[in-house]
């Protein structure tokens, strides 16, 4: 029996390389210690058992730390970031019908949209809300809003 627990313990290993998530390796290592027990006694519902509740075991004992050391947020910060929150000029009305517009900011060029779908015209300073693809959100600042 010690040889079924062994290839289903390689099989596991196989799948968990072609997966992307940390949960079939707690099977083969429970297949592994099935194995081991196997050599103790010829009980396939023993080993079975065995193997169960170890696998069960090791994916509720180590869940924590995977979920500690796993990355939660998957996009990527870049420098682009930086500019939210910052203040900007607009070069070219920002039309939310026409979905133009474009903003300065540190002497670098951006395609702009409102943030709240407004009519943003030219040399109107706005703040940056936020990124939207290539494109900063945008709000006037509140002492344009005479």
């Amino acid at each position: 029996m010690w040889q079924i627990w062994l290839i289903l313990s390689g099989l596991f290993l196989v799948l968990e390389i072609v997966t992307v998530g940390f949960l079939v390796f707690w099977f083969a290592i429970g297949a592994f210690i099935a194995m081991l027990v196997s050599f103790f006694t010829e009980n396939a519902i023993i080993q079975t058992l065995v193997f169960l509740i170890s696998s069960t075991a090791l994916l509720f004992i180590t869940k924590p730390f995977v979920n500690k050391v796993t990355f939660k947020d998957s996009s990527v910060k870049t420098n682009a970031f930086k500019i939210e929150g910052k203040l900007a000029k607009v070069i070219k009305d920002i039309d939310p019908i026409e979905g133009k517009g474009q903003i300065k900011i540190n002497g670098e060029i951006w395609s702009a949209k409102s943030y709240n779908d407004t009519y943003i015209s030219t040399d109107t300073d706005v703040i940056i809300e936020k990124l939207d693809g290539v494109k900063a959100l945008v709000k006037p600042l509140a002492s344009n809003n005479k």
